[in-house]
């Protein structure tokens, strides 16, 4: 089985019920996701999971701990630098970035795409 080596993009699945309230849709993935929109190729260059609003998100605990289930995340690939600029996070042994203003400025710098002004 191959290891898919991309950086793992997780957002929140549109239309979640919380506290029986809703259909609801994450803000923080809507503008990562319009990213995605504005710059398609980067969905070939990241490993993209959408996923259940209840937790626990066993997909991203496996990654970087039951602490970190925060969506948007983007969990970082072993070989990936991180410019200066940006503030990616350390948890089990893993890097990654859960805020989506960083998700966006790193994927930005990362691919040589405009940075949000």
């Amino acid at each position: 089985m191959e290891i898919d080596v991309r950086d793992q993009l997780f957002l929140m699945k549109p239309g979640f019920v919380n506290a029986g309230l809703g259909p609801f849709y994450c803000g923080d993935s809507v503008s990562v996701e319009g990213m995605l929109g504005f710059f398609p190729e980067l969905r070939e260059k990241l490993a993209i999971t959408y996923i259940e609003f209840p937790r626990p998100r066993q997909a991203i605990i496996d990654l970087i701990g039951a602490e970190h289930q925060s969506v948007p995340v983007l969990v970082l690939a072993e070989d990936s630098s991180v410019p200066e600029s940006v503030k990616a996070r350390f948890s089990a042994d893993r890097r990654f970035i859960d805020d989506e203003k960083q998700i966006r400025q790193y994927l930005s710098l990362r691919h040589g795409l405009p940075v949000a002004g």
